[in-house]
């Protein structure tokens, strides 16, 4: 597909983005000025607070903002040095308890490289698994035919850090090696296990120190007080983790199991009003990124465009509406390929893609 693909795109659209780094900075600013504000509503009448709501939207979209530049740095958008890179994107994962060797163990290198197999461990669990706590937590959780609301509103502000305490889990306490089911029953904690080199395992565990130390410097800065810390640090990390998740529930979740790593089998793109894809990189645009991980992604609607017209069977597009809604009648365990089922298998359904 890339092959196919990519002699009809110009060549700036492979090359490196170091507007990534400014963008970084900006949305960084506008935490540190919220938290410097967040300091001090301790101090206002409570008539006032709900002033702040508008001003913790803007803060949980830097949150969110700061986690895509994050991804694409991490993709090779900029700066060339491997360094410069990784410490760039440790600014920018930060504030989503992400370390930047941990997504290029599990997104970069296992995600990528085996997209909704047996073998991915952001795929959903399958129905023969054990029923671990993360298999639990995952069906209390997601949006499902089965999902609570309050529950999937819990859902939408944690699933995002869950997932890395998740992976975090696997990495330092399983690193489990994978066996001829794909993985899956060697896995403690995540929905396939997948292993780091010792290396990486040490710095990944370093870098969650450094992680835990700086939120502990934050919440120092914020305050200890209950307004402070409910609206100053939680409330916007919450809506940066429900906007991640609005999109991440989406990409992969519809579509059936596959060991082809065809993007246009195994991932959705969504359809959203054009200033969310300005204000979000275009990150509704997901088979394409999956065709080209390192792609600038400005140049995603020319892709979209090309997909459109050489491959309009195959290429899976919904509006945001109507793929929540698919998620929201459906289970969410595979029973096989092309089959959901709930965690009881009870209730049963076709792969909706």
């Amino acid at each position: 597909m890339a092959r196919e693909l990519r002699p009809l795109l110009p060549p700036e659209a492979f090359r490196t983005s170091p507007h990534r780094l400014a963008l970084v900075a900006i949305n960084a600013a506008i935490l540190l000025l919220g938290w410097t504000m967040a300091a001090q509503l301790h101090h206002w009448p409570r008539p006032w607070l709900l002033a702040w709501l508008p001003l913790a939207l803007v803060m949980g979209n830097s949150v969110f903002v700061l986690g895509l530049a994050g991804h694409d740095l991490m993709h090779g958008s900029f700066p060339r040095s491997r360094l410069l890179r990784r410490l760039a994107a440790m600014a920018a994962f930060s504030v989503s308890w992400m370390t930047p060797t941990l997504w290029q163990a599990v997104h970069n290198r296992e995600h990528h490289g085996n997209t909704n197999a047996l073998v991915d461990p952001d795929r959903s669990y399958l129905e023969s698994q054990p029923g671990s706590w993360g298999k639990r937590l995952f069906q209390a959780i997601a949006p499902s035919s089965e999902s609570n609301p309050l529950l999937l509103a819990l859902g939408m502000t944690s699933a995002w850090p869950l997932h890395h305490f998740r992976t975090s889990c696997e990495v330092l306490l399983g690193n489990g090696a994978r066996n001829g089911s794909g993985g899956a029953g060697a896995s403690r904690f995540a929905p396939a296990a997948f292993q780091v080199s010792p290396a990486e395992r040490r710095t990944i565990a370093a870098e969650l120190l450094l992680l835990v130390g700086l939120h502990g410097l934050l919440i120092g800065w914020v305050g200890p007080g209950p307004v402070p810390l409910l609206l100053g640090y939680f409330l916007p990390l919450w809506l940066g983790y429900a906007m991640s998740m609005a999109y991440i529930y989406t990409n992969h979740m519809l579509s059936p199991l596959t060991e082809d790593n065809d993007p246009l089998v195994s991932s959705l793109s969504l359809r959203v009003p054009a200033w969310l894809d300005l204000l979000h990189f275009n990150f509704s645009h997901h088979s394409e990124h999956h065709v080209f991980p390192g792609l600038n992604s400005s140049y995603y609607p020319q892709v979209r465009e090309l997909l459109l017209r050489r491959h309009p069977e195959r290429f899976r597009l919904l509006g945001a509406g109507q793929a929540w809604r698919l998620l929201l009648s459906t289970p969410r365990f595979y029973r096989d390929a092309h089959t959901l089922t709930s965690l009881d298998g009870t209730v049963t359904a076709s792969v909706p893609l």
